[in-house]
């Protein structure tokens, strides 16, 4: 029994609900009228992601076909019959050289997820040989009060994917560390949220490639004398930024409607200004400021990839800025992993922000 709640807690946290109603099912625990529910739950999402691929297979065939002909024409008009065969017999052939470069197929985008899979296990190995090899050099430069050797091969997918959460965790940090002290302020005191009225409005909608510039002005000023790489420093600084103003605004709209006789009674008893907040103010407030804290980090994970273009930080903002630039065969098809990875990952950092909500709050919030 505990372990079937177990998976049913885990498949509603993943939004695959449709699991249990599945395991029901194959288990004989389906009455029938739940059927309905097993069709809604269970057979339609199944059935939508097969149309999905479906249709992403036929696109990507018939554009794949729309470029290849082109091209056969084109040499046909410019090079003449028989290049325009030999172009074509390149193309069936299914020679890297020659194909169209165009919207990968799911049987091509999973390939090169598993060629991503199989070059983070040889980066991995090189690292691991690396350290080993310069094991006994670095005791001894350390030792000696010197800086030690480290790996400088370029990083896998996989090191990217960490690096970028590395760098939203941070930036998401930041923004929490600065909106909710700044929210809770604002929403006690009119005076202030006057006073702060007119920058929100104005730097709330600014985008992320100006509050890059501006970190990066600031920065690189700051650490002028350094010769520590800045491109993190300077991309968590931007995403945090880019992504408090909703944890911001929530918080000072849920501590400025909290309701009056919660206030009250603080003041009967004599409470001072931090007890209030902390025993009164924060607890009511708590389901707008996860509200927040939810679009934030959604909002630090969208803006990060831009940054990490920007700022050359690595992470999978700038492994899809390469792969786009490299115009390689299999490009596209990682860039569509890198896709799917960054909306996967987005999904689950929305579901750990809604647990976390429902750990500390009296009001639960169903999985959407």
């Amino acid at each position: 029994m505990k372990a079937s709640i177990t998976f049913g807690k885990v498949t509603n946290f993943l939004g695959l609900g449709f699991f249990s109603t599945l395991k029901n099912l194959f288990t004989g625990k389906l009455e029938k009228e739940d059927f309905k529910v097993l069709l809604r739950k269970t057979i339609v999402p199944l059935a939508s992601i097969v149309l999905f691929i479906g249709l992403w297979h036929l696109g990507a065939k018939s554009l794949y076909n729309i470029e290849a002909k082109f091209k056969i024409e084109k040499a046909l008009k410019d090079q003449g019959q028989t290049a325009a065969d030999a172009l074509k017999v390149c193309i069936a052939s299914g020679e890297s050289t020659c194909q169209p470069n165009t919207l990968p197929s799911p049987a091509q985008v999973w390939e090169s997820y598993k060629s991503l899979l199989r070059d983070h296990h040889i980066i991995s190995s090189d690292k691991a040989a690396f350290i080993e090899k310069t094991a006994v050099l670095n005791a001894k430069r350390i030792a000696a009060g010197k800086a030690a050797i480290t790996y400088t091969g370029r990083p896998s997918f996989v090191d990217q994917i960490f690096r970028s959460l590395q760098t939203v965790f941070a930036g998401f940090l930041l923004a929490l560390l600065i909106a909710v002290p700044l929210g809770i302020f604002i929403g006690l005191s009119p005076t202030l949220k006057s006073a702060f009225n007119w920058f929100i409005q104005i730097f709330k909608p600014v985008s992320p490639v100006v509050w890059y510039l501006l970190v990066f002005m600031i920065v690189k000023t700051l650490l002028i004398d350094s010769n520590e790489d800045s491109s993190f420093t300077i991309s968590f600084i931007s995403v945090g930024f880019c992504s408090m103003w909703a944890t911001l605004v929530n918080t000072a709209m849920g501590v400025s409607t909290v309701d009056k006789d919660y206030i009250n009674v603080a003041k009967v008893l004599k409470l001072g200004t931090f007890q209030k907040i902390f025993k009164v103010v924060l607890p009511s407030s708590l389901p707008l400021i996860f509200t927040g804290l939810k679009i934030t980090l959604s909002v630090a994970w969208m803006v990060l990839i831009a940054i990490e273009l920007l700022a050359q930080s690595p992470g999978l903002g700038l492994f899809v800025w390469e792969e786009f630039q490299n115009g390689a065969n299999d490009s596209n098809a990682k860039i569509i992993v890198a896709m799917f990875v960054i909306g996967i990952i987005g999904f689950l950092l929305d579901r750990l922000m809604l647990t976390i909500q429902n750990w500390v709050s009296f009001d639960k919030t169903d999985a959407i």
